[in-house]
């Protein structure tokens, strides 16, 4: 396999932050990422639905269902951007109730034509 002139690159991403997070700060939180694009590039947001102990049910529906709507985002950065991130999203939302993981990456780049 040939790697990319992404994979190639020093600053290329080692890691995969992904932010787990109620639907209603969905707005607030990627405005922060994208108030910090020399940090987040570029990122990922999915939805899904949350289940668990720690997962806190807002409404009716929620409950009835036990799960939460959530939404995912993926970022692939370096380990650093991941922390500052991190710091950014807590300065701006300190009381934001989200969950996060970082995994190494082992591999990034594009498939077919720049983009």
């Amino acid at each position: 396999m040939n790697p990319s002139a992404t994979e190639a690159r020093s600053d290329a991403p080692d890691c995969l932050l992904t932010l787990a997070l109620p639907r209603a700060l969905e707005e607030e939180v990627l405005d922060t990422l994208m108030s910090h694009p020399e940090l987040a590039r570029g990122f990922t947001v999915l939805h899904g639905q949350g289940m668990g102990a720690h997962v806190a049910l807002a409404t009716a529906m929620e409950q009835v269902q036990g799960r939460a709507r959530r939404v995912f985002v993926q970022v692939a950065v370096t380990r650093p951007q991941a922390q500052a991130l991190l710091r950014a999203l807590h300065e701006a939302l300190p009381r934001a109730r989200m969950a996060y993981w970082i995994v190494p990456l082992l591999g990034f780049g594009h498939v077919g034509e720049a983009v």
